[in-house]
């Protein structure tokens, strides 16, 4: 029964958010009237039921075995030109301090933070996550910055951070809010997973509901209307921040990934 009111409740959400009348007496035909609307704008039709119903548990709630699917699979997209050449002395995941430093870096602090999970919700450890950004002042950690006209790059801010994630396949960052930059009007952080020397994902994250999103070429290419739902995650302020801190949660849900095994045996071999 919960189970039912859990459905009824995201196609409300689901349908409310693009003006679609819905019948809790019948979800099929809300479902219908979903898909529906979504082929009328040219994007891609959710002709499956499986894929429909993982959609409502990977998308809005994440909650492993919630509909008894499997979740949906982050979706991978590009890494962009700036991912660091040169790594910085400090790597850590704390990007706001660099090593001893007492001055932070200007702009919003945020905590991001979440779980890597395999598409059955079980989560995984000790999966390295590497994210990257632009500072406050739109420059990357890349040298290919260095020659840009007004490109000033903010020095206290380590642009770039990892962490191995734990038993939980929790992760965390302490960085800045993203912002928008000429060519890139979508306010983003680039990450990337990593087994070893084994890339898993490369990806991005933007700001749930900014209106950048839609004249972003990168996000815009994404034309899936789920698959953007996995892309985005909503930047909360702190409750009782004194420095107008933010926090953002991002849960990553991985394909198939390689097992212990696996990446011996390749090492073995090379």
């Amino acid at each position: 029964m919960s189970e039912q009111l859990d459905r009824f409740q995201f196609l409300d959400h689901f349908a409310s958010s693009h003006s679609i009348a819905t019948n809790t007496d019948n979800p099929q035909n809300t479902k219908n009237s979903i898909a529906g609307n979504l082929s009328r704008k040219g994007l891609q039709l959710l002709s499956s039921r499986r894929r429909f119903m993982t959609a409502l548990s990977a998308g809005f709630f994440l909650t492993p075995g919630l509909f008894a699917e499997e979740l949906m699979k982050t979706p991978a997209l590009t890494e962009g030109p700036f991912y660091p050449d040169k790594l910085p002395l400090d790597t850590d995941n704390d990007l706001i301090i660099i090593k001893d430093s007492t001055t932070p870096a200007v702009g919003e602090i945020t905590h991001l933070s979440g779980r890597i999970l395999d598409r059955n919700g079980n989560p995984l450890k000790d999966l390295l996550i590497e994210i990257w950004q632009c500072d406050a002042k739109a420059v990357y950690l890349h040298s290919a910055e260095n020659g840009r006209e007004g490109a000033k790059r903010d020095k206290n801010f380590q642009g770039f951070g990892r962490f191995t994630t734990n038993t939980k396949g929790e992760y965390r960052f302490r960085t800045i809010k993203p912002i928008p930059y000429p060519g890139r009007p979508a306010p983003h952080i680039h990450y990337k997973i990593k087994k070893g020397d084994r890339e898993l994902l490369t990806s991005q994250i933007f700001i749930r509901g900014h209106a950048g999103n839609l004249r972003d070429g990168i996000f815009r290419d994404n034309r899936d209307i789920i698959d953007r739902e996995l892309t985005m995650a909503d930047f909360k302020p702190v409750k009782d921040s004194k420095i107008g801190e933010f926090s953002a949660r991002f849960d990553i849900v991985l394909g198939r990934t390689p097992d212990e095994r696996e990446l011996k045996s390749k090492s073995a071999r090379r």
